[in-house]
């Protein structure tokens, strides 16, 4: 329906097929996106991904992973994701916009690494709908994306994105929790994951970033 590829954003699905997705999207608060991203761009990825550095994260209260570091990957991802046409396609699945930008970071989980995200919101900062796009090398065991309502204990939906390049998008709302199982087995997690947001726009986020790049390398001015 819908594929980011090395030349900008396709868009094949008909109005059929948006209408069955905004459907299916109300109901279950998730859809998945087969094929989101093209071979070819998803082998390109990869083998940055190979060499690049990854760090420690820790989400407080919500779970531990390696985190990509900042650099022209992750650059050039968020570039690729902030197409205006790709934040008009998820409104357009979704309803859940308009869309100002979209944050993101590539993170892994490790096998018997200690590795786990816990039940959260992902609630705030203007943030409307998630999504995960699987940059794994090889298919990996666990790590399913669980979806339960607050006031539950059980989860109501689940979805093992276990398909190279596929992506999965879902509703971020006060009513609704989310959480990544444990990854088993001995092939790591490697995906793509980050918010829609209605603010700010794109061009702003960009140049808080620079501004604070920037800074942090020229540092304090002399007295």
């Amino acid at each position: 329906m819908i594929c980011v590829t090395r030349h900008g954003l396709i868009v094949r699905g008909s109005d059929a097929d948006f209408a069955a997705g905004r459907q299916l999207f109300a109901t279950q608060h998730c859809l998945r996106l087969e094929g989101f991203v093209e071979a070819e761009l998803l082998r390109t990825i990869r083998r940055s991904l190979r060499t690049a550095p990854f760090h420690d994260r820790t989400h407080d209260g919500i779970g531990t992973e390696l985190c990509l570091s900042e650099g022209p990957l992750s650059a050039g991802l968020e570039f690729l994701w902030n197409a205006p046409t790709l934040s008009a396609a998820i409104d357009r699945l979704t309803k859940c916009g308009p869309f100002g930008c979209f944050e993101g970071r590539v993170y892994r989980m490790m096998p018997a690494q200690g590795h786990y995200d816990s039940w959260h919101s992902d609630v705030g900062e203007d943030r409307r709908v998630a999504m995960s796009v699987n940059f794994s090398e090889e298919r990996y065991e666990g790590g399913v994306t669980e979806f339960r309502y607050a006031g539950d204990t059980a989860a109501f939906h689940h979805v093992a994105n276990t398909g190279f390049g596929d992506a999965i998008i879902f509703r971020i709302d006060p009513s609704l929790r989310h959480q990544v199982t444990e990854v088993t087995g001995s092939i790591a997690k490697t995906a793509y994951a980050g918010w829609f947001r209605t603010t700010p726009e794109y061009s702003t986020m960009f140049r808080e970033r620079h501004d604070r790049d920037r800074t942090q390398t020229i540092g304090d001015p002399p007295d």
